[in-house]
Formats: structure tokens, sequence, C-alpha cells
């Protein structure tokens, strides 16, 4: 999938660690269906608190912003994060009978911890392009998954989550958050980015963040 030119240059510099990611025993058990339930709903659990902080750090973003377009694009994804990824988690977890409420309540793995503080202090203490850089493993990298799985996968009773993160609406975000860091980036660096003396320290944000996605999918996995 094509989510900008930015990301395809974050994705080469990260090197393995970005197929580790994609790749990990947790999304190949979801895509042949070997993954077992309570693994799964063990992520899914974390995944929803993940989520309520990512949902933070995108609403930092609105704040670091320079344009209306890029606060546009920020709120936006606020609001899909809250209202309809979210919505997987609550609906799946009901089903397995675990109510929002305990799953809100939920104690955070420590996995959980370290990501989510990651990319919050990534807005705190940088600007808008060290968040996008922290944020773009996630966001971006759950559309690469999604659209590989649902081109992949056959008989797997994960097929709900694939089809949200391979669906039109989900792959729209990706390809507007793309757009975004990209038109963020040529603002911020000029057009010739990776000359920037900044580029070296938004490539290390982007691959330690998808480290820390590579520890949450172990996380869910072993607990």
């Amino acid at each position: 999938m094509s989510y900008g030119t930015t990301f395809a240059l974050w994705r080469v510099a990260a090197g393995g660690i970005w197929r580790d990611y994609t790749h990990h025993a947790f999304v190949e058990g979801m895509r042949d269906g070997t993954l077992p339930r309570d693994a799964f709903l063990r992520y899914l659990v974390q995944d929803y608190l993940f989520l309520v902080h990512f949902s933070r750090a995108w609403a930092l973003a609105v704040t670091k912003a320079e344009t209306l377009e890029e606060m546009r694009v920020c709120a936006a994804t606020v609001h899909a994060l809250l209202n309809e990824e979210m919505r997987l988690h609550v609906e799946t977890c009901a089903a397995e009978g675990i109510s929002e409420a305990e799953l809100f309540a939920a104690r955070e793995a420590s996995q959980n911890l370290a990501y989510t503080r990651y990319v919050l202090d990534a807005g705190h203490s940088g600007d808008f392009l060290d968040l996008m850089a922290a944020l773009a493993p996630c966001v971006l990298g759950y559309g690469e998954i999604g659209a590989r799985l649902a081109s992949e996968a056959e008989q797997t009773p994960y097929a709900e989550w694939i089809a949200t993160y391979s669906g039109a609406d989900y792959q729209r975000s990706c390809r507007e958050v793309g757009a975004l860091i990209d038109a963020a980036v040529v603002r911020r660096l000029g057009a010739a980015s990776e000359d920037s003396p900044r580029w070296p320290g938004l490539c290390a944000r982007f691959q330690t963040a998808t480290r820390l996605e590579v520890d949450f999918w172990s996380m869910g996995l072993t607990g």
C-alpha cells in the first residue's frame, strides 16, 4: 500500500524491524487462524487502553499543528479512533462477557505503558514532526497489515479484525495521514527533507515506535 513518500522512506530506514512488526507471529496467527483466542483477547483489552492514549496523542497533535488543514486531519483521526476503531474492541469483548467499563479499568501491561508514554513524550518534548514519526508505525502499519491479510487470509476467526483495517474507511484514513505527514515534512524541512539535520532523528523516532509495536504483539502472545 502507498501511504506517501515520507512513510516509504521511514519504512526503509527502520530496516528489518519493520518486517518483524508487520509479519510478527501474532499477525500471522490472525492470518491463518492459529492465534489462540485468549491471546487475541489479551491483546484487544490492551489495545483498547492503547487507543485511549493514542487518541490523546492525536488530540495533542491538534495543538502542535501549524495549519488548519493539519488540525482538521488530526481532529478527524481522534474522532475515528474514539467512535469507529474502538467499536471493534468494545463489541468483540462484549461478546466475551467483558464490558467497556472493565476494558477502561483494566491494568496496563508494561509494554503498553512503554509505547503509549513514548508517543506522548514525543509530542510533549518535541514538535509536530516528532509526534507524527512516533504515531505513524501504528496507524499506517495496521493499514499495511490489514491490506495484506485481506489478500492472503482464508478461513480465520479474525476476519472482522482484518476487515476493519483493510476496509475502505481505514485505508482512506491511512492515505490522509500519509498525505498529512508528507505536507508537514515539506512545510518544515523543505523539499530535500532527507538532507535536513533533523531527518536522522525522525527516522530514529519511527524505528523506536516500530520496535515498541513488536513488543506489543509479543505481549499479546505471552502476556
